[in-house]
């Protein structure tokens, strides 16, 4: 099985701080993320001054305010985006940020080479025209979408001719009900449309991710933050730190797991195959010559001499030596 590559998704969880998105990235990394995922936008491009909050939003936040309010507590400018990005390159971890309008996709373009579309932006054709027009590796998160709007988005991102894509299944909720995950949905992804299948993970715990590693997704992405209690939209369904460790380390577990597929006899079955196996035993003392029948032959453990398999060919045998009981019988 190919390496799962995970994703940690800071979002806005820095809560426009360039400081706090650093911290975010030093822990991806000591958490043993492949990718940390910031946001950039420009709020005045991203949302009208009429666009309300989610209820999510508001009950996270513990106010009310437009989106356009919102959003920009929680931008970075330009210059902290390019110091963010080179301190990913010197922490050793791979930058990515989604953009959210067509003015972010320019000013990231140099700085990545593979864009993750969030799932707000599947119906954008605008939007989705530009990124197709880089041909760059894509990530497309299909919350909230229908299979003829993910074939929709697809149709306009294909004409771009991008390296590869991989399909994201997720649930557009803070925090999903498990009730809302519908996993089984990622493999109908893959099925319908053949691309690598992944899954993006709005759940509070981990083993819904872990989850879907199991059932091959190729990609996991989970927001984290470095304290749920800081105030924010995102940080309540979001893993802290220790949290998200396990998470990466169970996924990695079961990358291992997983194997490819053939059966065989591992080097660490070999040592107890004589051990937890049978043989052919003396059930009673027999004497040379004797014939071998079920009356006094049967099988125990080790399993280091005659299979029990071979039951047929020994019977009607005659005993080549005395044997005691329990002894291994030999041909």
């Amino acid at each position: 099985m190919s390496k799962i590559l995970v994703i940690a998704e800071a979002g806005v969880n820095h809560n426009g701080s360039l400081k706090t998105a650093k911290k975010l990235v030093e822990t991806a990394k000591e958490c043993g993320a492949d990718i940390v995922k910031f946001q950039t936008f420009n709020p005045r491009k991203l949302a009208s001054g009429q666009a309300q909050m989610a209820e999510y939003q508001k009950k996270n936040i513990g106010k009310e305010e437009t989106q356009e309010a919102m959003l920009h507590k929680l931008a970075l400018d330009r210059g902290e985006f390019r110091s963010l990005a080179y301190y990913c390159d010197k922490v050793g971890i791979q930058f990515l940020s989604t953009p959210f309008d067509i003015e972010s996709i320019h000013f990231l373009s140099d700085m990545q080479d593979i864009w993750k579309i969030p799932s707000g932006e599947i119906t954008d054709y605008p939007y989705l025209v530009e990124i197709a027009k880089t041909g760059k590796k894509i990530i497309l998160s299909t919350g909230m979408s229908t299979l003829e709007e993910v074939d929709a988005a697809l149709h306009i991102l294909k004409k771009g001719v991008p390296k590869e894509i991989t399909l994201l299944h997720c649930t557009t909720e803070y925090p999903v009900p498990v009730k809302d995950v519908n996993l089984r949905a990622m493999l109908t992804l893959k099925a319908r449309f053949g691309y690598d299948v992944g899954y993006s993970d709005h759940t509070s715990g981990i083993e819904i991710a872990i989850a879907a590693a199991a059932m091959g997704a190729t990609m996991i992405e989970k927001h984290f933050t470095l304290d749920r209690g800081m105030e924010g939209p995102d940080h309540k369904a979001s893993l802290e730190p220790c949290e998200l460790d396990s998470m990466i380390r169970a996924v990695r577990n079961v990358e291992q797991a997983m194997g490819d597929g053939y059966k065989r006899v591992t080097a660490s079955e070999m040592e107890n195959i004589k051990i937890v196996r049978k043989s052919i035993v003396a059930s009673k003392d027999i004497k040379k010559g004797e014939s071998l029948s079920e009356s006094n032959i049967t099988t125990k453990r080790p399993g280091n001499g005659v299979s029990p398999m071979e039951w047929l060919d020994v019977l009607g045998t005659n005993a080549i030596r005395d044997f005691r009981e329990d002894e291994l019988i030999e041909l």
